[in-house]
């Protein structure tokens, strides 16, 4: 007989949690992602226990009234093929609500999440390699901090189907050790922005948005400098070809591809000017 799975949110000093079950799935999360993986949604992290025991977790995150993104859905190995995984998941889609919901999903389980009316929409392929770049010297470059912010929520609206002001304020932190991020700043206007975060291997660059592959390119090299001679990973969406252009061309190698699925319309995005995704956990 299965035992009774009792679910509830994770508390802030939890949170490190399901990033812990990440690192060991080889989903190699950043360092510092928990405080603005927290600040998305306070309660859209779950948490499955049997008699106290933690199961399984999953992220619910809910970005406003109208859309969330589902991620970290992953059960201990000792407790798999027991039913677990549905209670809980039935548990994030009541959360949801009637939101558009989007998540990124391996191959293998696009059949499963197609059953809940999830559609596969395009791919993710994460590309990684040695950084071999110096941050240019270009005055158009400007470090991340409290005084761009402003320009980086506005920015930022355009490329996500909902306001995410909570976790930006902390994903795009000036103070924290672990990453670093860049604006492209011309004629007083912001033309593009990315961050640098060191995870469990290497380092990871998302977002990267940018109105131009010149201007991608740029970022990009200012990012990646940021960290010469290590491991950087880019997680570039399939329909913009200047994306996949631009890992090639610093010889970044395809390792690992997800499938972006919606449940719901598509949210109508510039894919065009998207070249590295925030993050697989929460868009």
């Amino acid at each position: 007989m299965t035992a009774q799975l009792k679910v509830r949110p994770l508390r802030q000093d939890e949170i490190h949690i399901p990033i812990e079950m990440a690192k060991e799935e080889g989903w190699n999360p950043g360092l510092e992602d928990g405080p603005a993986f927290h600040a998305a949604d306070p309660t859209g992290f779950l948490a499955g226990e049997i008699d106290g025991k933690l199961v399984n977790v999953i992220s619910a995150v809910r970005y406003g009234d109208a859309f969330g993104f589902i991620g970290f859905y992953i059960c201990k190995p000792e407790f798999r093929a027991h039913g677990y995984g549905h209670r809980i998941w039935s548990h994030a889609m009541t959360y949801m609500g009637s939101r558009l919901i989007g998540l990124d999903a391996v191959k293998e389980q696009t059949g499963s999440y197609a059953q809940h009316g999830f559609k596969p929409v395009y791919r993710n392929v994460r590309h990684a390699g040695l950084s071999l770049c110096d941050t240019p010297m270009d005055p158009r470059l400007a470090q991340l901090g409290q005084g761009l912010f402003p320009a980086v929520r506005d920015y930022d609206q355009t490329f996500f189907p909902a306001p995410r002001t909570g976790f930006l304020q902390l994903w795009t932190a000036p103070m924290l050790e672990t990453r670093r991020g860049f604006a492209f700043v011309e004629d007083g206007s912001l033309k593009g922005y990315g961050v640098i975060r060191q995870c469990a291997e290497g380092y990871k660059i998302g977002p990267l948005f940018a109105d131009t592959p010149a201007i991608a390119d740029t970022l990009f090299r200012a990012l990646a400098g940021q960290v010469k001679g290590q491991m950087v990973v880019l997680d570039t969406p399939e329909p913009n070809p200047g994306a996949l252009l631009l890992a090639e061309k610093y010889e970044l190698s395809p390792e690992f591809e997800t499938f972006r699925m919606y449940r719901g319309p598509v949210p109508d995005l510039p894919m065009d000017q998207i070249y590295g995704i925030t993050t697989f956990e929460l868009g």
